[in-house]
């Protein structure tokens, strides 16, 4: 087993050992479409992935297991219950002897955060048992344990910026520029289902006009320049953010913080939170602004880097 470090994707650390990275999801818009019968919730969301991730390896062997290192090992929670093994396990049933063996985590995203870390360590393991098996990454096998797995399990298997529909099952690419960005997490974990509650929809509840529901966004073409995606991103939401503020108001202490800072463009929350992020015009300012967060705000979580 490893302890982590850092490598690139989709490349092997050591003899016979696989690897890969677990990038972290940013929902720039989210729209909540209306309730389901079945009490899930449809969804419309612009999705692009930020160049920090958790670190997964595999070493092959006979018995599916699982540690955890890293930073936020420790919020992990039960190994048992993590969704690598979930992953795993799953795909087994359909696989007929599949190669497991151990996976090594090097936890460094924050847990229920927003940012699709537990799912994203979930798409990497199925990344790396399709390598392993020489299962093509849209076998069908694959894709329903994808979507059974977790609702963001899907978007994460490609990692790639698309506009999310359904559940989380239909994913439109997009071409996106490189978004210089600020992600800051108040290390509060904010349950989903909670969120989903507090917004309130019954079952078959609409949150939108049928006409919206038939008239979709219509986003940039590809070429379209960062200060186009950014007014297109505002004049869209997350519908999830005021419902996650009343759970959690220092959520809205983050967002106040990023729209503080010289250059942001625009804040919003990530997916149902406590995560949220800024874009800015380049790297450069990015990065001024996580120092002051940084400094103002020494307890948080915060990364300055790229999403595409």
């Amino acid at each position: 087993m490893t302890s982590g470090g850092t490598t690139d994707a989709a490349v092997t650390s050591s003899a016979g050992e696989l690897a890969d990275e677990a990038r972290a999801k940013v929902n720039l818009t989210l729209r909540v479409v209306g309730r389901r019968a079945d009490g899930y919730h449809d969804l419309e969301s612009v999705v692009a992935f930020a160049d920090c991730a958790d670190r997964l390896t595999l070493l092959p062997g006979e018995e599916l297991r699982l540690a955890t290192t890293g930073p936020l090992a420790a919020a992990c929670g039960e190994v048992a219950d993590n969704l690598v093994l979930k992953a795993a396990r799953l795909l087994a049933e359909r696989v007929p002897r599949l190669k497991t063996g151990t996976f090594t985590l090097n936890k460094v995203l924050p847990v229920a955060a927003g940012i699709g870390g537990g799912s994203a360590d979930a798409a990497a393991a199925l990344r790396l048992l399709a390598r392993a098996n020489d299962l093509a990454i849209d076998d069908k096998r694959l894709t329903e344990v994808a979507k059974l797995t977790g609702a963001d399990v899907p978007v994460c298997v490609p990692s790639q910026p698309c506009v999310m529909t359904g559940v989380g099952e239909s994913l439109l690419p997009l071409k996106l520029p490189k978004i210089p960005c600020v992600l800051v997490n108040p290390r509060i974990a904010v349950a989903t289902k909670d969120v989903f509650t507090a917004l309130g929809l019954r079952s078959g509840e609409l949150l939108v006009g049928i006409a919206d529901v038939i008239q979709a966004m219509v986003w940039p073409e590809a070429g379209a320049s960062l200060e186009e995606w950014v007014e297109a991103f505002a004049a869209s939401s997350n519908d999830l953010e005021e419902p996650a503020m009343r759970i959690e108001p220092v959520i809205g202490n983050v967002i106040a913080a990023l729209n503080a800072t010289n250059g942001a463009w625009l804040a919003r929350m990530s997916g149902s939170g406590a995560t949220c992020f800024a874009i800015y015009e380049n790297t450069a300012e990015a990065g001024r602004a996580a120092e002051k967060i940084r400094s103002d705000h020494p307890t948080w979580w915060v990364h300055a880097g790229v999403l595409s």
